[in-house]
C-alpha cells in the first residue's frame, strides 16, 4: 500500500475534486487519512498566495515555496509515522513545472535547478497522479472562479503541462487522462493506493 501519495496537474485539471473524493473513500473503508495541500494555510503559505496574486519576483515566489514545502514536509513525516495516508493537493511538481516556466527567462534548466535545491530536503512521494486535460478545457473549467490568477492562461499552463509530463518518466508517476468521469479517476487513484 502507498502511503504518500501527490496530486498534480493543471490548474482546472479536476485534482482537487478527486482528491477530496478519494480521501473520503479511504476514510469510509476506515484509513486514517490525512488530506493537505500546498500552498499551506501557515503563514509561510499565505505569503506564498500573495507572492503569486502580486506578481513578485519569480525567485522570491520561488524560495518562497521552498520555505513552505520544506515546514509541510516536516509535518508530513509526522504523520506517515503516525501511520496516516497522506494526500497532497500539489507538492515539490507543482514547483517544478509552475516556477520551471517562471524561470526560464533567468537561466538554463530551471527545473533541474529547482529539484537540486530541494529533492534532499523533503519527504519524497511513493506516487504521484499527474492529471492532464488540455490547457483551453481546463480554463473553461475554471471561469466561474472569482479571480483568476496569473497563472492560469492558456500559453502559460501548455509550458507548465509539457514540464509536468517531462518530470513524469519515474514509475512514480501514474498519467491521467482528466477527462474521464469523476468515479472512474477516484476508482482508478483509490485501487492504486492500496495495491
Amino acid at each position: 500500500m502507498k502511503r504518500f501519495i501527490t496530486f498534480e496537474g493543471i490548474d482546472g485539471s479536476g485534482k482537487s475534486t478527486i482528491i477530496r473524493e478519494v480521501a473520503q473513500r479511504l476514510k469510509q473503508d476506515s484509513y486514517k487519512v490525512m488530506l493537505t495541500y500546498e500552498p499551506t494555510d501557515t503563514p509561510i503559505g499565505k505569503t506564498v498566495q500573495t507572492c503569486i496574486q502580486h506578481h513578485t519576483d519569480p525567485f522570491v515566489t520561488t524560495f518562497t515555496f521552498l520555505a513552505d514545502r520544506i515546514q509541510h514536509g516536516r509535518q508530513i513525516s509526522q504523520w506517515l509515522e503516525e501511520d496516516y495516508i497522506v494526500l497532497c493537493d500539489r507538492y515539490a511538481d507543482s514547483t517544478y513545472a509552475y516556477q520551471g516556466v517562471q524561470l526560464t527567462e533567468h537561466m538554463e534548466k530551471p527545473m533541474h535547478w529547482l529539484q537540486e535545491l530541494s529533492d534532499h530536503l523533503i519527504p519524497q512521494p511513493d506516487r504521484t497522479f499527474l492529471f492532464i486535460l488540455d490547457p483551453e478545457i481546463a480554463l473553461q473549467r475554471i471561469q466561474q472562479r472569482e479571480a483568476l490568477i496569473p497563472f492560469e492562461q492558456v500559453s502559460f499552463l501548455r509550458k507548465v503541462q509539457d514540464n509536468y509530463l517531462s518530470l513524469a518518466t519515474t514509475k512514480r508517476f501514474r498519467k491521467l487522462d482528466a477527462t474521464e468521469t469523476i468515479k472512474t479517476l477516484t476508482d482508478l487513484c483509490y485501487e492504486d493506493i492500496l495495491k
